[in-house]
């Protein structure tokens, strides 16, 4: 495995594998460079070869989001683990909450635990007497004791009577992964980190290998779930940090263009080629999740707090038992694609009905090499439509309808569902076929308008490079106002292992932010409230009852609170700050056709416009196509896009 360093570089790569597509982009200090290729099953093959392809090996460092940590779980492709916990514990995994993921759905089924009743091994309290076995078939272990959070001597003294036995076996420490209370969410994240360990450990090795091979950078930075950057070595030791790598470069990147247009209020809405990505901004922050469920499973790593829905260019569209069109969240992925893509796939798509509408050209390409089939793509919806009893037309109308009325219940959950008002924001679409959707969601939500930007389509790879190096830290203190005294020196010392991480990893510190954990004394739920050691319980409660009222739709201030975790995030300095971005340098012409293509309203001549040719002040009024590399947009007939001095392209109606 490489070094634990971050890599420090003129030449910045950022390489973002989706499900159908991997983004790159380059940054050399004075332009941006970008790519597109078919997302590969080994995930390395399809990004070693286009990073060379568009760097010819050239890059000095390299940064990465991956989805092979989430695919591993998604999948079941992770390790047989085993698990160590106190003697009566070992159950916990099967007893979680003893609530329903469905309250009144009597058949849904829980995801079978991680590790197997056979590979749970009971140890004493004191664990005294443990010799270091483990099922003899596992292939990684997790270690979770009682009250983990505050024994991480007890809970290293076994891993080192494991590996006395064992070798060296990968082996997750609650004390290390999460250290925090709730016996069942912290067991869970270990497990889930023990999981991924080896999975997550040969891909990377693997990416480093063929790097190597072709000349490029072998010190690695990957995206954390968190919305920042971690050496591969502490990726490949903590892989639950990357369960959302690869969509949380969107968020940032959304982020940043937010604080540059003074935009307070944002939803990112990154839709690729097998989901859609959507997660609130405010004041330039993205709302971060200290505890979550992927794929069924509690993880407590901080990311930021995306939802996402299986709504995508490449969601099939089939029928239900009771004769109803759906949408996804089955994907035809990269191979065989969209029947469109000619790649023998037979099943319509989203993507496939955005050709026979023509909102994507039907004799173009995408990602500049792939041809697109119109023929094929028709026949697909047609066949659709003979079932339903319906034209091509209604049925590719139809197919947009039903996955934008998706995607439209997505931005609901981060926004109405979470106290805020989605009227007062913008939606940045971004990702090969946000742009094509984007309007009309903005209108059925009434949002304030739309931003596309430019590198729509690579747009969470551009995120890589605007990212800083991160390091979180937490600690569990419940306390309570008599002891603000020791809340302040548990922020201190949270603070400190932040930044000390971050020195460790990058060579250089950095800004520290804190939060604190706070709930009403008998909650089960905590709400992260901004705190600094010395502004003391009077100024701490007032921002949480204002959080919580905000969140919540009530407040309760005379009741009691108490501070249940201290948190800290400490960030260094990105590869490329969003000032820094050159100015589009328009090359040929805009308006280039006319194309007829079909709206809810019927056919329209449309304009078609080439995004390299437009300059900042040009207006775009729709029926509008947009075409560049990477992605489309469409401008509906009341849609007005007006160019911003940055390239992104902002649409009101």
């Amino acid at each position: 495995m490489s070094s634990s360093q971050l890599p420090v570089g003129d030449s910045q790569l950022g390489v973002d594998v989706g499900g159908t597509f991997t983004d790159l982009v380059t940054w050399d200090g004075a332009a941006i460079a970008t790519g597109k290729v078919s997302s590969t099953r080994d995930q390395s093959e399809g990004v070693v070869a286009g990073a060379t392809a568009l760097t010819g090996g050239a890059a000095s460092s390299f940064l990465h989001g991956t989805t092979v940590a989430t695919n591993a779980l998604l999948e079941r492709k992770g390790a047989r683990v085993a698990l160590l916990t106190t003697e009566g514990f070992t159950d916990v995994l099967e007893i979680g909450r003893q609530d329903r993921p469905s309250l009144y759905d009597t058949t849904i089924e829980r995801p079978a635990p991680l590790v197997a009743v056979e590979d749970r091994i009971g140890v004493s309290p004191t664990v005294e007497g443990y010799d270091g076995a483990v099922s003899a078939a596992a292939e990684a272990v997790a270690v979770s004791l009682l009250y983990g959070y505050e024994r991480g001597p007890e809970e290293e003294s076994v891993a080192a009577a494991i590996r006395a036995r064992h070798g060296q076996m990968p082996i997750s420490l609650s004390s290390r992964v999460a250290a925090e209370f709730r016996e069942f969410e912290r067991t869970s994240t270990t497990v889930l980190n023990a999981y991924l360990m080896p999975e997550v450990g040969r891909y990377l090795e693997n990416l480093v290998t063929r790097s190597a091979a072709a000349g490029l950078p072998t010190d690695i930075a990957v995206m954390r779930s968190s919305g920042g950057l971690m050496a591969a070595g502490a990726a490949a030791a903590l892989p639950a940090a990357i369960l959302l790598s690869g969509p949380a470069g969107g968020v940032v990147a959304a982020a940043a263009l937010g604080t540059a247009h003074g935009k307070r209020q944002l939803v990112s809405f990154d839709m690729g080629g097998t989901s859609t990505d959507v997660c609130r901004i405010e004041d330039g922050r993205p709302e971060v999740s200290y505890g979550r469920e992927i794929a069924g499973y509690p993880c407590l790593m901080p990311s930021v707090a995306i939802h996402t829905v299986g709504a995508g260019g490449g969601s099939v569209a089939w029928i239900d038992a009771g004769g109803s069109l759906r949408v996804g969240p089955q994907s035809a992925g990269a191979e065989p694609g969209p029947a469109g893509y000619g790649r023998g796939g037979t099943a319509a798509t989203v993507t496939d009905a955005n050709i026979v509408l023509a909102r994507i050209d039907p004799g173009g390409t995408l990602a500049g090499a792939l041809a697109v089939r119109p023929d094929l793509a028709g026949h697909a919806v047609a066949g659709l439509g003979e079932r339903l009893g319906m034209t091509e037309t209604d049925v590719a109308l139809g197919v947009t309808r039903v996955v934008e009325e998706i995607m439209a219940g997505a931005i609901r959950r981060v926004s109405i569902e979470q106290g805020s008002d989605p009227r007062g924001a913008s939606l940045v679409a971004f990702g090969g076929a946000g742009g094509l959707h984007a309007t009309a969601l903005a209108r059925r939500l009434d949002m304030a308008g739309v931003v596309i930007p430019a590198h729509a389509g690579v747009f969470s790879a551009l995120g890589l490079l605007l990212s800083p190096p991160r390091v979180d830290a937490a600690r569990t203190v419940m306390l309570d106002h008599s002891e603000v005294g020791a809340l302040d020196r548990a922020t201190d010392a949270v603070r400190r292992a932040a930044l000390a991480g971050l020195e460790a990893a990058s060579g250089a510190g950095g800004a520290v932010t804190s939060h604190v954990d706070v709930r009403y004394r008998g909650q089960s739920h905590e709400v992260a409230v901004p705190y600094a050691a010395g502004d003391g319980w009077d100024l701490l409660a007032g921002r949480f009852h204002q959080l919580h009222a905000e969140r919540n739709g009530f407040a309760r201030p005379d009741d009691p609170i108490e501070a249940v975790t201290v948190r800290a995030a400490a960030t260094g300095v990105p590869a490329l700050r969003w000032s820094e971005l050159p100015a589009p340098v328009p090359a040929g012409d805009a308006a280039v056709a006319e194309r007829e293509v079909v709206t809810a309203t019927g056919t329209v001549s449309a304009r078609v416009y080439r995004r390299a040719g437009l300059a900042p002040g040009d207006v775009v009024a729709g029926p509008a196509i947009i075409e560049e590399t990477e992605a489309t947009t469409f401008l509906d007939a009341t849609d007005r896009g007006v160019v911003l001095d940055d390239g992104a392209i902002e649409v009101e109606w």
